[in-house]
């Protein structure tokens, strides 16, 4: 969690309105197989770009992210729960809760019903800084 909180403090003032998040992918041997924070302007999210690093490789690995994935997308994209769910990976730690309207507790609840949420708050002092 310290390097997604390290990823996300890098794009501080940089993600217009959406909040600057990150995201680190780790193997079940415990490599990082992809990290990633929210892209200048907002879009890419931290989890996509993560998982896009990661490939097959997030199969059955732990990512940390510094808030709650979003639960809808303004875009109408998939959500990033649903993309942590559908990439397999094997449980999400997630530092803060994100009171947005597109997350505000659907995230964690789409996790948790993917039988992917691990602990939630880990790091939250340190990551609430961020926003």
């Amino acid at each position: 969690m310290r390097r997604a909180i390290a990823l996300a403090h890098a794009q501080l003032g940089q993600t217009g309105e959406n909040p600057a998040v990150g995201c680190v992918i780790v193997s079940a041997e415990g490599i990082v197989v992809g990290e990633g924070a929210t892209a200048a302007g907002g879009r890419p999210h931290a989890e996509e770009i993560a998982l896009e690093m990661a490939g097959a490789a997030a199969r059955g690995a732990v990512a940390f992210v510094t808030l709650e994935p979003c639960g809808a997308r303004s875009s109408g994209a998939v959500a990033c729960a649903d993309r942590l769910a559908g990439a397999g990976v094997a449980r999400v730690n997630v530092a803060c809760r994100d009171a947005s309207p597109y997350a505000d507790g659907r995230g964690l609840a789409r996790l948790a019903q993917a039988g992917l949420l691990g602990e939630v708050g880990l790091l939250a002092e340190a990551a609430g800084a961020l926003y």
